[in-house]
Order: structure tokens, then sequence, then C-alpha cells
């Protein structure tokens, strides 16, 4: 793989948020005073300024929806893919707070992930960056015997990552940063101890190796190494 395309893959850490502290405190009294609801009103907003003011992230979703669709998508479908990705992020404000009545949660696998917890071993659980892992984690608060714990990069999310702790501190001890010198040691401590750890395995930090496999049409560097830390 050449230079550039390392450069371009770890892109996505370096990138920095387009938020602040205020509007992120003030989006969270909102959706806990006021409701789902009106929240969801106060997004609306949200979505049309990113939608306006942030080119690269608008270009990404057209390239992103013509490969999807099949055809160049109407600027109402670019707003429902801002729209879409926001309302997903609002939702870990519920889930922090443990409001399951808002949610149509279906559980898939529970006998498999029972059943390698009662043997006291740990596991884990591979995704990528489509829907809400707060919902693994908000789950796993609920059982009394099982610990859910996430493998994450969060150094490009510093400030989103401070506002939901502030809503829940005992979500900041889910969280092994990855990039971290004993990162791998505390994974591994976790699972001796018979925790389920979510890793999202479709990103990579540039350094990695990876394996290119046909996506949407096109080539795409799925990186090996969750696979290797799963195998070790």
């Amino acid at each position: 793989m050449s230079t550039a395309d390392l450069a371009r893959q770890a892109e996505w850490a370096r990138q920095q948020e387009r938020s602040n502290m205020t509007m992120l405190r003030l989006m969270t009294w909102i959706s806990l005073r006021l409701g789902r609801r009106v929240a969801r009103v106060v997004l609306l907003g949200t979505s049309l300024y990113f939608l306006l003011f942030t080119r690269s992230a608008r270009l990404a979703s057209r390239a992103y929806l013509l490969r999807v669709l099949g055809r160049p998508p109407r600027l109402g479908e670019i707003f429902r893919h801002f729209h879409s990705f926001a309302a997903c992020i609002h939702d870990r404000v519920y889930l922090l707070n443990d409001r399951f009545d808002l949610f149509d949660i279906e559980l898939h696998g529970e006998a498999v992930i029972k059943a390698v917890t009662a043997s006291g071993r740990g596991a884990i659980l591979m995704g990528a960056h489509m829907g809400s892992f707060e919902v693994v984690r908000a789950i796993g608060r609920q059982q009394p015997d099982l610990r859910v714990a996430m493998v994450m990069y969060e150094e490009n999310a510093r400030k989103i990552n401070a506002a939901l702790a502030a809503i829940n501190p005992a979500a900041v001890r889910d969280i092994i940063p990855l990039g971290q010198l004993d990162s791998m040691l505390l994974v591994q401590a976790r699972l001796e101890e018979g925790t389920v750890l979510g890793v999202l395995g479709d990103r990579t930090l540039g350094r990695n190796p990876t394996l290119s496999v046909p996506f949407l049409g096109q080539p795409a560097e799925i990186p090996l190494g969750p696979m290797r830390l799963a195998a070790m």
C-alpha cells in the first residue's frame, strides 16, 4: 500500500470535532429536560448546519450515496444521511441514562455469549462504524453477570466523550483506549476477567496491514489488526 493510501486511511483519526462543549451541554440539557421529541427538532437545525458548512463531509456523503443508490443523490438524501448520523450520536444521551423505553432493542446470539462467559472466558465482539455501540455497553450495564467494555480510539472525539461521561461517569470505565503503551495488556486482563470486549474493525490508523476486499463496487482496505488481536 502506498504512503498516500495510508495517509488517507489515517485521516479520520486526525480530523477534529466540529463542535464545542457549550453546545454539547446545551443539547444534553434540552434532551434530558425537554424530551426526545423537542431535541430531535433542534437536531434538524444541527444537521442542516453541517450540511451547509462542512464541505468535506458533504462530498464524502455524496460519494457514498452515489455508490449505494447507483445515481447522483438529491440534496434531501444527503441531508437525511447527515441527520441519521446525528440522531445516532444523540441517542447515546438516552442510552447512557438507561432510557430503554425509547428504543426497540432485539438481541441476537445471546445464548452464544452466555455460554462463553459462563465458562469464565471473555470474548471479542467485532463490528463496524454502523449504528451505535452505545447499545452494547448499555445492555452490558443492565446484566449483572455480564461485563462489557469497548476497545476504541477516542482522541478525535474528546469533546463529545467528555460530555457523555458527565452524564454517566460509569461509561468511562467501560473504555479501553487504543494507541497507549498498555492498551494490549488491558485488553488481555479484561478478557481474563471474563469481559466481553467490543472492537470496531473497519478502520486503521494507517500503520497496520490491511486486506483489500470488494465493497460497494470498489476495493476497500480492511485492517487486519482486530483479527490478529482476537487470534492472539
